[in-house]
């Protein structure tokens, strides 16, 4: 039962950020995407993390790792392009990445 309960919990995280993402989103962001296009998004982002190696570097002397937003914009672009999933405006994707990682750290200042 632990594997299934892990994907339960994940899937409860998924539902928390996407909702945190879509009250982070101007007005006119905020219908425009679909919940299956916010789970594909939030898997790219994850897919860019592990992939990039940015989970192994060490943090700078204020604890902070320097993430750089448009490389993770320019990879969901580049992958929903290849996957046919459409065509998606960097300045909206950035809010979706700068979204995600704000509700990130919200759960680190708990």
């Amino acid at each position: 039962m632990g594997l299934e309960d892990d994907f339960l919990k994940n899937d409860l995280d998924d539902e928390k950020t996407i909702e945190y993402i879509k009250n982070y989103l101007p007005q006119e962001l905020k219908e425009k995407f679909s919940d299956d296009e916010f789970y594909y998004f939030l898997d790219l982002i994850d897919e860019y993390y592990s992939e990039s190696g940015i989970l192994d570097v060490q943090p700078d002397g204020d604890g902070y790792i320097e993430v750089d937003l448009e490389k993770i914009v320019n990879y969901i672009i580049k992958e929903a392009h290849k996957d046919e999933m459409g065509d998606y405006d960097p300045d909206e994707i950035l809010f979706i990445v700068q979204g995600e990682m704000e509700y990130t750290e919200s759960l680190e200042d708990e």
